[in-house]
């Protein structure tokens, strides 16, 4: 197979395609011939050597992929040779073989193309685990999401509007704000020219909002709390802001009953990954089949040319996802 290598960290220069054997799937894996691979910024964070793949894992970067079953272990029952699915993966998405356990697989949906299906798992795992499931987002609450204009901003706003919460989000240029309107986001505020807590306070006659979905964290973290309802979920799910510590006011938490949570995906179990990857097929899956939820995927990229889909994620300058091609 041909993969993209991480020669040593570095920058997006350090990325390098390498022949090296194909993979063979285990015990509940199966072999994918990839069509599509994400990009993501965990890549980004591995290739300069801050983000480790956790024991076990390839050191190929790339979390998730699509494509086409080729081969399976003797023990997996539920798919089947030549079956076209998108799959979580642990590492090794950037290249053209890669192997997931076939409980991270999901199929093809009907309105997406196979290379652009790439470009769903990680948003749509994450959004799930951690705007339902972890800060259990109701019809008819408000949630905040900061970054609207991410792969994982894109896929919050899109699924939150779908299962009927009203949705504000933030994100850098009038542009992108525009953009996370168009998906559904009932106002986008920018954060370079508006304090969202402000911002917020204004949109919800000062009541606040129901969820938040963070990846800043560091300084966003009190002022989250300060624009959040009574009974509010802080969600966080990084730190891009570069501080993954905080000081909070406890009296704001306690007298507003407010509830501070998060979670990870890549380290958690081959088991929980499963359950997620259940609970999408049936809760989220029927949305991309109709078309009501869409990867909005950027700009495609040929695997050869990953350095240059790293250069292009590091300039922040793109809405939603950028997919590599495994196959040109």
């Amino acid at each position: 197979m041909i993969c993209v290598e991480i020669t040593r960290p570095g920058g997006p220069e350090v990325l390098v395609p390498v022949e090296r054997p194909d993979p063979v799937p285990g015990p509940g894996e199966v072999l994918i011939r990839v069509a599509g691979a994400g990009v993501n910024r965990p890549d980004v964070l591995q290739r300069r050597g801050v983000y480790p793949p956790p024991p076990g894992a390839s050191d190929i970067p790339g979390l998730e992929v699509s494509g086409t079953i080729a081969a399976m272990a003797a023990d997996v029952r539920q798919w089947k040779i030549d079956d076209e699915v998108c799959a979580l993966v642990a590492g090794g998405g950037y290249a053209t073989m890669c192997v997931a356990p076939a409980r991270q697989c999901l199929p093809r949906p009907l309105n997406v193309d196979l290379v652009s299906a790439g470009g769903i798992p990680e948003t749509f795992f994450t959004v799930w685990t951690n705007v339902f499931e972890r800060g259990h987002l109701r019809a008819g609450e408000t949630v905040l999401v900061h970054g609207g204009s991410s792969g994982i901003g894109t896929t919050a706003i899109q699924l939150a509007t779908a299962r009927g919460a009203t949705v504000l989000a933030t994100a850098g240029s009038d542009e992108k704000c525009r953009a996370c309107e168009d998906l559904g986001a009932k106002q986008a505020i920018n954060y370079r020219t508006a304090d969202f807590v402000e911002a917020v306070r204004e949109l919800t006659d000062g009541k606040g909002v129901d969820v938040i979905l963070d990846m800043v964290g560091g300084s966003y973290v009190s002022r989250n709390l300060e624009a959040l309802a009574p009974d509010g979920r802080l969600v966080g799910i990084g730190f891009m802001g570069g501080e993954s510590t905080a000081s909070i006011d406890l009296r704001r938490i306690l007298g507003r009953r407010l509830t501070l949570t998060g979670s990870l995906l890549r380290p958690r179990t081959v088991q929980e990954k499963g359950q997620i990857a259940a609970a999408l097929r049936t809760e989220v899956w029927p949305l991309l089949d109709r078309g009501v939820v869409k990867p909005v995927v950027h700009q495609v990229f040929p695997l050869a040319n990953a350095a240059d889909a790293h250069r292009l994620m590091e300039s922040g300058d793109y809405v939603g996802k950028i997919v590599l091609a495994a196959r040109t």
